[in-house]
């Protein structure tokens, strides 16, 4: 753990509500995108943007203390390493952090429910499919990562002739990925109706089923899960689970894309990722014991379970 002050610790956790708003705001107005070509002055991008001057030179003077966009003189900016990820999912992302996910961690309660009912009236996925730009926000944010994932899965043992289920798949980014790294495999997204679709990145070997997994999977050889489970308790993990045992062949594969959460004090994203699951969904982050349990209760064998991937079989 980085070595800080007492105060300068609590100071960094108490204004971060302020770091996650701040970067939503200048993400919602593309100042990413403004500044792709060089420096400006404030007193030229805010017109553009429909904002205020002054407010807008203080947003990007804080977030530059940080390392995202670089003040070169007092009110000109220009782009880092850091703002260019705006360009990409990663605003997606801070879109959501700063927006309807900020509403839901601020009524965030020790009672161990989600947040996010009481303040929208309807639980996170129905609002979902009630609001088709936030849809489209949440699964551009959800691709982020990707290439870290298929890495992940490329390099597992493939039998090559094999169909697997993206269960969650949302629009096909994932599965598309390892499609491409195994010429051989042939792949089904399988989300809900409402999802996001890339009809042309997967190719022909690839489809789209519609449908709730609580319900019902696909048959295949190998399921996939990509940051599914932790989105929901430890009960309706194991339903879907169960779903999949219900509709798998036996012996097939699970591979489970989620955080194993370590011990100790150490730091670890998925630490905070935690109580972000409990806000939105009253979902979780796991321990391995965890894990293992959950996997018993969904009828899986586990195989491995590693920080990042856990492997199952069905019996």
């Amino acid at each position: 753990m980085t070595e800080l002050h007492p105060e300068d610790r609590l100071w960094d956790l108490m204004r971060g509500v302020l770091g996650a708003r701040a970067l939503a705001i200048v993400a919602d107005l593309g100042v990413a995108d403004a500044l792709a070509d060089g420096p400006r002055r404030v007193e030229d991008l805010a017109p553009e943007l429909d904002a205020d001057p002054e407010t807008l030179r203080r947003l990007l003077r804080a977030l530059a203390s940080e390392g995202v966009f670089a003040e070169e003189e007092r009110g000109v900016f220009r782009n880092t390493e850091a703002s260019e990820l705006l360009q990409s999912g990663w605003g997606a992302f801070a879109h959501l952090f700063g927006g309807v996910w900020f509403r839901a961690a601020g009524a965030l309660d020790p009672s161990g429910a989600p947040a996010f009912p009481g303040e929208y009236g309807t639980d996170f996925w129905s609002w979902l499919a009630e609001n088709a730009d936030e849809r489209a926000m949440f699964d551009r944010a959800m691709e982020q990562g990707n290439d870290r994932r298929v890495d992940r899965l490329a390099d597992l043992d493939w039998q090559g002739d094999e169909t697997v289920v993206d269960v969650g798949g949302g629009n096909g980014s994932l599965l598309a990925g390892l499609l491409d790294r195994h010429r051989g495999l042939r792949g089904i997204i399988f989300d809900l109706p409402e999802t996001t679709r890339d009809e042309e990145g997967p190719g022909d070997r690839c489809t789209f089923v519609a449908g709730n997994f609580f319900e019902r999977v696909p048959k295949g050889d190998v399921y996939v899960l990509s940051t599914i489970l932790h989105d929901w308790d430890d009960e309706s993990a194991a339903r879907i689970l169960r779903t999949i045992r219900a509709g798998a062949p036996s012996a097939a594969r699970v591979y489970v894309i989620d955080a194993v959460v370590p011990d100790g004090n150490d730091e670890h994203g998925a630490k905070w990722l935690d109580l972000l699951m409990l806000a939105l969904f009253g979902g979780r982050e796991r321990e391995e014991d965890e894990w293992r349990a959950l996997l018993a209760a969904g009828g899986l064998e586990p195989v491995q379970i590693v920080d990042g991937l856990i492997e199952a079989r069905c019996p």
